[in-house]
């Protein structure tokens, strides 16, 4: 039993904690945006728009408020005339369409004024304790201007188009944590409804999303059709800057994999289903199938597994009997039936089945936070730490000499500090390598410890060991802490790493980049701030698009 529910074996680290699997992932209901978005409605939370000092041309700043937990936070949203030729969605730009902040409050004139001359420079500015989220986003410059076009010609925007891109922007970076002096999270960690991870980044996408749609409509003079808006979400570009998060805070990655585990656990060893809850299977396994149809990318090798995908997502819906799913443990049984797909179509399962059963598992998005530290034990004897790398890092044992398994090395940009992927073997700067190489680490120090003395004993000899024997340690009852390959082989994909930390974000339409980017969608589906309810704000798992505008 686990928080008074029954609950079958989790799936083992050696199989969920690999790139391939973590970069098959989905979002769920345990998703940060679906956690947000069902507080805000709990509070019947309302954004209001105290401020909007846009000129025609769509130019300007505007402040957003919403009121969560017994706080304001107020969005700051500046727009800047951009020329098209400094317009790039790289990390090297210096200017966006528009730029925003998170304020802690309600700004005076005197704060509004500070924001909006120091966001379009972010980076480059200055910020302060009240300022929470950090953020910019560029125009999709041809759905924009024809959204525009459409409405002032008296139309709707053509729906394909609409569906085809499904957004109005993208954003480049949200920043958060306490970087360029904004707040760090110790400031909202203990606030009611900002205590669950990137719940700030969260509120600010999706009131960015608002000004957006707002944006849109003041430069045309008319309104978009709900159905329409409500397809635009949020779009974002990300890359490697993202990829190290889940090395360098393993315990948070912990609790958010074993969130999920535990949520599909759960729902497997329900012994039986009602006629209700098969209805709504069904239902979201008819919308898997029409998100599937409808998500199409330029990658081949994306394409490929959306593709396959597709061919098996039938035969998954065939597994769905009326005699199995009206039969005892009938998700247990579907989950085993379903053994023999694809990694891919096998997280999109495990995804539906999480989906209908909220009651039974939203409890665990009170533990998606954690603030415990790594702490070193110098008193363990070199054997129990012997049986800590036998028990779980097997795994890592490899010969870090052979070319293949040290090909890659990470390291940080000097230009903006910004996490990079270098090849050893051709490029220069292997000597400026960034700690990333846990596998290498973990392997060689498990080559010079001894069997008989202590930790202390073994370090006072080994220091530069320290790192590796304080993760090991700190890690031992932490069993979805590590990814489980080769960070430095020729092997890994950054891409895995960044589809996994978006899926839990609430991303979806993954369209790769390349094996280093990738650009999503946030929010798409997600309820308007001006319709957002109890019975709405958790419909939109996985969201498709009638075009019937």
């Amino acid at each position: 039993m686990t928080g008074g529910a029954a609950i079958v074996d989790l799936r083992p680290p050696s199989d969920v904690m690999r790139l391939r699997r973590m970069g098959a992932s989905f979002p769920t209901r345990l998703s940060f945006l679906r956690t947000l978005l069902r507080r805000l409605a709990t509070e019947r939370a309302k954004v209001s728009r105290p401020i909007w000092n846009i000129d025609a041309e769509g130019f300007g700043h505007a402040v957003y408020c919403v009121d969560l937990g017994g706080f304001t936070y107020s969005l700051i949203a500046v727009s800047t005339d951009l020329p098209p030729e400094q317009r790039t969605d790289r990390v090297i730009a210096t200017a966006w369409d528009t730029t925003y902040v998170l304020y802690d409050g309600v700004p005076d004139a005197a704060e509004i004024a500070r924001i909006a001359i120091n966001a379009p420079k972010q980076e480059a500015a200055r910020f302060t304790e009240r300022d929470l989220v950090l953020s910019r986003a560029n125009k999709s410059v041809r759905l924009f201007a024809h959204v525009i076009e459409r409405l002032q010609a008296g139309l709707q925007p053509d729906a394909d188009l609409v569906g085809q891109t499904g957004y109005l922007m993208r954003t480049t970076a949200v920043y958060g944590n306490g970087k360029f002096g904004i707040a760090d999270r110790s400031v909202i960690a203990d606030r009611p409804g900002l205590g669950g991870p990137f719940m700030a980044e969260m509120l600010t996408v999706w009131l960015i999303r608002e000004f957006t749609h707002d944006l849109v409509e003041h430069i045309a003079g008319a309104t978009l059709d709900p159905n329409l808006k409500r397809h635009l979400g949020i779009g974002n570009s990300t890359g490697l800057g993202m990829a190290p998060f889940l090395v360098s805070h393993p315990r948070l990655l912990n609790a958010w994999i074993t969130a999920r585990e535990t949520a599909l656990a759960r729902v497997r060893a329900i012994p039986a289903l009602s006629s209700d809850q098969i209805e709504q299977i069904y239902t979201l396994t008819i919308r898997a199938a029409e998100h599937l149809a409808q998500w199409q990318v330029p990658d081949a090798i994306g394409q490929s597994r959306i593709d396959v995908m597709r061919r098996e997502w039938p035969q998954v819906a065939g597994l769905m009997t009326p005699d199995l799913m009206s039969g005892v443990d009938p998700l247990d049984r579907l989950w085993h039936a379903a053994a023999g797909v694809s990694i891919d179509t096998q997280e999109l399962l495990a995804a539906l089945m999480i989906e209908p059963f909220g009651g039974l598992v939203d409890d665990l998005c009170d533990d998606m936070a954690t603030d415990q530290i790594p702490a070193l034990s110098p008193t363990m004897t070199c054997a129990d730490l012997h049986a800590l790398l036998a028990r779980d890092w097997a795994w890592a044992e490899r010969d870090f000499d052979a070319k293949d398994a040290c090909s890659q090395f990470w390291y940080v940009s000097e230009a903006k500090a910004e996490p990079r992927l270098g090849l050893r073997h051709e490029e220069p700067g292997a000597e400026l390598e960034s700690p990333l190489d846990v596998a290498r680490q973990v392997c060689r120090m498990g080559k010079d410890l001894p069997r008989t003395g202590t930790v202390a004993d073994f370090l006072s000899i080994h220091p530069h060991h320290r790192s590796a024997v304080r993760r090991v340690q700190s890690l031992a009852h932490a069993p979805y802490s590590e990814i489980r390959d080769n960070l430095i082989g020729e092997e890994c994909l950054p891409i895995d790493m960044l589809r996994c930390k978006l899926a839990f974000f609430g991303a979806a339409k993954f369209d790769p980049k390349s094996d280093r980017w990738t650009r999503i969608t946030l929010c798409q589906g997600a309820p308007l701030a001006d319709e957002l309810t109890a019975d709405n704000a958790d419909d939109w798992w996985l969201p498709t698009f009638a075009g019937d505008a």
